[in-house]
Order: structure tokens, then C-alpha cells, then sequence
């Protein structure tokens, strides 16, 4: 069969195999020149970077681009936990599914350990499970990513099913955003959250469950002396706060962020280690993709800083994050890390530069649908949200016949 991208309500809702797996290729290849760039030293070669990593959401975005950078800059052994749908022969699977098979072969033909589980990471069977595989390898962890973005949520312990939602808090959102698909620009709204909306939102991205899974991992004694955790988020400029810093799911990073905030002074308590929030840059991923106002603001954001040369994707975010921010030691060890007055690592730092921010303002409170294509890289745009489904990759065959679903090759 010939496959080509099925986007409804700006979501892609299917994938395409060997694009899917040529991008996250493509990623594992930026990361091996950095580190012949940079002269990074894997474990074996006398590095003292990560050298065993769990990535909790592996399958996309930061996550996967977290486990490539561990694995193929520092040599890292990885376990990943990521939740996908599993093609059959004949019917498509998600698009982490590819990513995951990617990953994988590349790191089996490196020699490199990887453990990939499909499974509910917010369940304590797969804590277990994640456990008893560390025992397995006698192996315990010095860097524990956690990168889970999910629509619901099952309380461990109520069996309640709390689902998140994006919505602003207070009074309704209106603004401009894009459909990138046919390139208009068309108004926007959303009606505010009630405060179970609110509350519901933040029990699932919220931080409660990387605080379980850092107690159940420390009790069973499988985290590394040093070992520091890493969980992500964004706050972005004022333009978007009404829907995202301050919104729904704003107030779920602002609970993630207290809770790296406890999780810091458990964790030098315990095993002499870390616990971090990093701010990254906005970029188009599964989820960034529904939220109004960020596809224009991104677009936008995407024109300005390709035009200053600054402009980054997830993959060059983490492994800058790694190798600026987190292994900055001799030999690559663990370095003292920047952080500012609450305690978040900003790698946002190039999106938030005061003078791409007032081009951006500048141009998202003028833009027109005259306008459109002068201010906002809506190529750029469209290939990203595409290329996470594994279209529009450089290199990949689209008009092929793709014989089986559940392959990469």
C-alpha cells in the first residue's frame, strides 16, 4: 500500500514506518557528529557521563531524543517505557512504535544494552517490572528522564481515571492560530477549565507520579550514587501564557516543577544525586500541535530564528541540554548545573532571547492572513508536525509500496 499522512482536527492520526524510522535514525547520525565534535567519550573510552539511563516516554520527542543522546554520545545502556499502539501486518501502529523498533536496532548493532517496554508508565506493575529488569541486569541508574506526556491518567492506588485537558483557567481564550494544512489563519476560543478540570489536569502531568516513581525506585534500591532525574517543561512567552503557563496544563508543570523542587533534597539525601525541571524551547510535537495559539506562535517563532541562525529541534535541544547543562565535568562527568531562581535548568535560553521575543511579539500582533507567509515559516512548521509521524523525511520513498505494517525496512 502507498501511505500518505490522514490529519484531522490538526492530529496526524496515522504513521509511516520507514519515516518514521529514517527520522529517528537521522537523529541517532546529528548525535554521533556532536560527539565526534566535541570529543565526547563514551564509558568505554574513559567517559564518565550516564552510563545506565531510564526514559520514562521514549518513544517521541524529547524522550527519544533524550535516550539517542544517552545512547549514542555517551554509550549509555537505556530502558525505556513508552505506551503504543502495535501494528499488525496489515493495520498501522503509532508512531513511537517505529521510533522504538529504530531505536532499538541501532543500539543492538552499537552494543549497546536496550530495554524497551510497552506499558503504562503511570502503573506500579510496570515500576515492577522496570525494577526487577535493573535487578536482572545488575544495573542501577544514574539518570532517570521523565518525559510522559498523556491524555489520562489511573491513580494507582483509587483506581480513579483522571483525563487532562487544555483549557484556560478563569475567563474564555480567544486568539489567532493556524491550520497548518491549508496554511489560513482563522480565530481561535476555548472556554475555561471548571476546577475539576483543573485539578483532574494536574494529577495526570502534574508531578505526583515522578514523585512515586523516584520512592519506589529508591526503596528498591536501583538508583546510582549520583543518580539525578530529569523531567521537562515549558513556559514560553506571555503571548501564550493565557492558554499554556497559565491554563490547565500550566498548572501541572507548575506542580512538576515543586515537585522536582522536593525530589532535589530527597535525592542528595538518599543516594548524594539531583532531581531537575528543564525548560525547553517550543517545538512541534504530538502535543503541541492541538494547543491553540502555539502553531502560530511556533511558526513564527520557527521564521525569526532560522533567520538568526539559533533555531533548534528536539534532538539538537538534548543533546545540548546533556552536554552544556548536564555533563560538563572532567571526561564528561556530572557538572555543577546552572538553574535559575526556581530551580529549573533553561535551555529555553535561545527562544527566549529578548530580541527574537520582540520580532515575535511584533509580528504576532500584526499578523494577517496577507501576511502569512513574510512572518511565519509555515513550511518549517508543517514538515515538523508531519516529520513526527514519519512524513516528509528527507531520503524516504513515499510513493513506494509498503508491503507490511509492522516493519521498518
Amino acid at each position: 500500500m502507498i501511505i500518505k499522512p490522514m490529519v484531522r482536527s490538526s492530529i496526524c492520526i496515522n504513521a509511516h514506518p520507514a519515516g518514521c524510522a529514517k527520522d529517528t535514525d537521522d537523529q541517532i547520525a546529528y548525535v554521533k557528529a556532536q560527539k565526534a565534535k566535541r570529543g565526547t567519550k563514551t564509558s568505554k573510552e574513559g567517559g564518565k557521563g550516564p552510563k545506565m539511563v531510564l526514559v520514562l516516554g521514549c518513544s517521541t520527542g524529547y524522550g527519544l531524543a533524550s535516550r539517542i543522546s544517552a545512547a549514542f554520545e555517551y554509550g549509555a545502556d537505556t530502558i525505556g517505557v513508552s505506551f503504543e499502539k502495535q501494528p499488525t501486518e496489515t493495520k498501522g501502529g503509532t508512531p513511537g512504535w517505529y521510533n522504538n523498533m529504530a531505536f532499538d536496532r541501532a543500539a543492538k548493532k552499537d552494543g549497546l544494552i536496550s530495554v524497551t517496554m510497552n506499558a503504562d508508565a503511570y502503573a506500579d506493575e510496570t515500576r515492577a517490572h522496570i525494577i526487577e529488569e535493573a535487578k536482572k541486569l545488575g544495573r542501577k541508574f544514574d539518570l532517570i528522564i521523565y518525559s510522559l506526556a498523556s491524555p489520562v491518567r489511573t491513580d494507582p492506588d483509587t483506581k480513579v481515571l483522571y483525563k487532562s485537558v487544555i483549557k484556560p483557567q478563569g475567563k474564555t481564550y480567544s486568539g489567532k492560530c493556524i491550520d497548518i494544512m491549508t496554511q489560513t489563519l482563522k480565530e481561535s476560543s476555548a472556554e475555561p477549565a471548571t476546577d475539576e478540570e483543573i485539578a483532574s489536569t494536574v494529577k495526570v502531568m502534574g508531578g505526583e507520579d515522578w514523585r512515586r516513581w523516584i520512592k519506589q525506585l529508591t526503596e528498591a534500591g536501583v538508583l546510582a550514587e549520583g543518580c539525578r532525574t530529569v523531567a521537562y517543561s515549558y513556559i514560553g512567552p506571555e503571548q501564550t501564557h493565557q492558554i499554556y503557563r497559565d491554563g490547565t496544563i500550566g498548572m501541572a508543570k507548575k506542580d512538576l516543577e515543586q515537585a522536582a523542587r522536593d525530589l532535589d533534597g530527597q535525592m542528595k539525601a538518599f543516594v548524594g544525586g539531583a532531581a531537575y525541571v528543564s525548560v525547553n524551547k517550543g517545538l512541534v510535537t504530538r502535543s503541541s500541535a492541538v494547543i491553540p495559539v502555539i502553531s502560530l506562535y511556533l511558526s513564527i517563532l520557527f521564521k525569526v530564528m532560522k533567520e538568526k541562525g539559533t533555531h533548534e529541534g528536539c534532538i539538537e535541544q538534548m543533546e545540548r541540554l546533556f552536554a552544556e547543562r548536564l555533563y560538563t565535568g572532567a571526561d564528561n562527568a556530572a557538572g555543577t548545573v546552572p538553574t535559575d531562581s526556581g530551580h529549573r535548568i533553561r535551555i529555553d535560553d535561545l527562544e527566549m532571547d529578548p530580541e527574537v521575543q520582540k520580532i515575535c511579539t511584533q509580528r504576532m500582533e500584526s499578523v494577517t492572513q496577507e501576511n502569512l507567509t513574510s512572518y511565519c515559516d509555515l513550511e518549517g512548521y508543517k514538515h515538523d508536525f508531519l516529520a513526527t509521524n514519519g512524513f516528509d523525511v528527507e531520503g524516504v520513498d513515499y510513493e513506494k509500496d509498503v508491503q507490511r505494517m509492522d516493519v521498518i525496512d
